[in-house]
């Protein structure tokens, strides 16, 4: 006979689980004798990873699905643990990244009926009326597990939901006397992936991917957007190949990865809207907003043809883009296709045209570097920092193998464009709205690639968000090493831009007056990490960043993480 929590246990070790991201509570008391037991025993079972701050723990879980596309589980306390991830699990619903967010629940004897009874305090008070409201939003799927002699069959459910394309978070929850409980062993089934995993998009029909084939050779001027496209390396490797053979102009809007490496002469920035002008057919791939429809003129005369894990958006209750075809696939095998036909039937005209193309995407290419060589050159003053010769200093010192996650937000455009990134994963992001996620991604990043320098970049607003303390406590206790740059300009310049967009001429402009200024006698973000045996320095002349940046590598490379505070200049 054993508790339920032991077939939990099992169940996520059949599920090919790593890591269990938590923050435990008394509702995990089975939980823990559990996994005391299996230790004792020498039974393989994930590792658990304690995060001080749940917000840490779901996107650590996010980082480590972006780099592997394998889900894991975080283990949560009641309700109030779930609302401390709640805007994890919303980033990571509109990332489409897949975890299994499970929670204790209060107990629901309260007079010792049962094994786990009510014994606490707040056993009485963390036991609201519908605890998953607080991420339904955000979910692909809910339970609540009230027996253990299900526990193997709901969590490999929860997991097929969780990786099934599109993928997403699923939600858990564990009431406390239900993990209580004891089965035998026949009794509790196991349930393999080969007959309940599960479902993967695949490519289309031959006589759709011919359409989009013939539409391209036709084309004189076709473009392509795309944001998350290059959560698989495959889909960039497809994706540029495609490009050079048809001569397609790639744009990104709002990354949450690298869809095209920056030195394809094919790629074309970061403003699709401008390039629609000229444009006579739009590749839409994977990608959730291609553009903002205030700031773009609508061309009824172009066809825009759409190839995405989720083309409908179901989970956006307003889209409004016109799209002329629409396909539910991977992107990844849909253009492998195309290139296929396209390679067996253009001629040589065909080629020749595209050639033409290519050369003047070369000149635009080499007119865009010019332009950011020379806004890197501009260095900036002391305490007003450029954030354009940072990064540019910062990309001088990193490889094509290591990773950046931007929320750098209002300085963005400087992380994207001055931080050369050639390969696949190695820019991320989030789809999400909720700030304070990069410092959690960048310990799931290192987690999954010990092996590559690992660097946040992200304003003093979102610094705060990310519960800096929890971060560089995991940090330094399981020997994750990152790199965190830190561009503060005092406060969130894009509450103020917002209001500037909205009222330009109004009282808040006229008195610079915006409530997003972050006062305080003394700014030393890099303290945080130093408090946790990390490094830690402040930069403020533009003369010292080269310096700086290369004694906090050199801090990561030698095992401890850094915090480099960058001055950006006031709000």
């Amino acid at each position: 006979m054993y508790s339920s929590a032991h077939y939990l246990l099992q169940g996520l070790t059949d599920l090919g689980i790593e890591y269990v991201f938590s923050n435990l509570g008394t509702d995990h008391a089975s939980v823990i004798e559990e996994l005391a037991r299996w230790r004792e025993q020498g039974r393989k079972h994930p590792r658990f990873m304690l995060c001080p701050h749940e917000n840490v723990a779901i996107h650590m879980a996010a980082g480590y699905a972006a780099m592997t596309g394998k889900g894991q589980a975080v283990m949560v306390h009641v309700d109030a643990g779930t609302a401390n991830a709640a805007m994890g699990m919303h980033n990571m619903f509109r990332s489409r990244l897949p975890v299994m967010l499970m929670a204790g629940r209060a107990p629901g004897t309260v007079r010792g009926e049962l094994p786990g009874s009510r014994d606490n305090y707040v056993h009485f008070v963390q036991d609201p009326f519908d605890m998953a409201s607080l991420v339904r939003p955000y979910v692909k799927w809910e339970y609540s597990l009230s027996t253990g002699i299900n526990a193997r069959e709901v969590v490999r459910r929860g997991h097929s939901v969780m990786q099934s394309d599109p993928p997403g978070p699923v939600y858990l929850t564990l009431p406390r006397e239900a993990l209580t409980q004891e089965w035998a062993e026949d009794q509790v089934k196991a349930f393999g992936q080969d007959r309940y995993g599960p479902v993967a998009a695949g490519g289309i029909d031959e006589a759709r991917a011919a359409q989009i084939a013939e539409a391209l050779m036709r084309a004189e001027r076709p473009m392509a957007v795309t944001a998350y496209l290059g959560r698989k390396a495959e889909a960039v490797q497809a994706l540029e190949e495609l490009a050079l053979l048809c001569g397609i102009r790639v744009f990104e809007f709002a990354p949450s990865y690298l869809g095209i490496s920056r030195d394809s002469p094919c790629f074309g920035g970061f403003d699709p809207g401008a390039a629609q002008a000229d444009a006579d057919l739009g590749l839409l791939l994977d990608v959730d907003v291609p553009w903002l429809p205030k700031y773009v003129a609508e061309r009824p005369d172009m066809r825009w043809l759409h190839v995405d894990v989720d083309p409908i958006k179901k989970d956006f209750p307003m889209w409004g883009f016109a799209t002329d075809m629409r396909v539910q696939a991977d992107c990844a095998t849909v253009l492998r296709q195309v290139i296929d036909i396209v390679r067996a039937r253009a001629g040589k005209d065909f080629h020749e045209r595209v050639r033409v193309r290519l050369d003047d995407y070369r000149a635009q290419a080499k007119a865009r570097a010019d332009a950011l060589s020379q806004a890197a050159g501009k260095r900036g003053a002391r305490g007003a920092i450029s954030p354009a010769f940072l990064c540019a200093q910062l990309s001088a010192a990193l490889s094509q193998d290591d990773v950046v996650i931007n929320e750098a937000i209002r300085n963005a455009p400087a992380v994207l464009g001055h931080i050369r990134r050639t390969r696949p994963l190695t820019l991320l992001g989030t789809a999400g709205g909720g700030l304070g996620y990069s410092g959690g991604m960048a310990l799931g990043v290192k987690l999954a690639r010990p092996d590559a320098r690992v660097v946040q970049v992200v304003g003093d607003g979102g610094f705060h968000f990310g519960t800096p303390t929890s971060v560089y406590d995991v940090a330094q206790r399981y020997r994750l090493p990152i790199l965190t740059v830190v561009l503060d300009n005092g406060g969130w310049q894009a509450v103020k831009e917002a209001v500037l967009r909205v009222h330009p001429d109004g009282s808040a402009a006229d008195t610079d007056e915006f409530h997003a200024r972050l006062h305080g006698e003394t700014r030393r973000f890099e303290l945080v990490a130093q408090a946790f045996g990390g490094h830690g320095e402040t930069v403020e002349d533009p003369d010292d960043v080269p310096d700086a940046i290369a004694r906090c590598l050199r801090a990561v490379d030698e095992g401890r993480a850094a915090v480099l505070h960058v001055r950006i200049g006031g709000i």
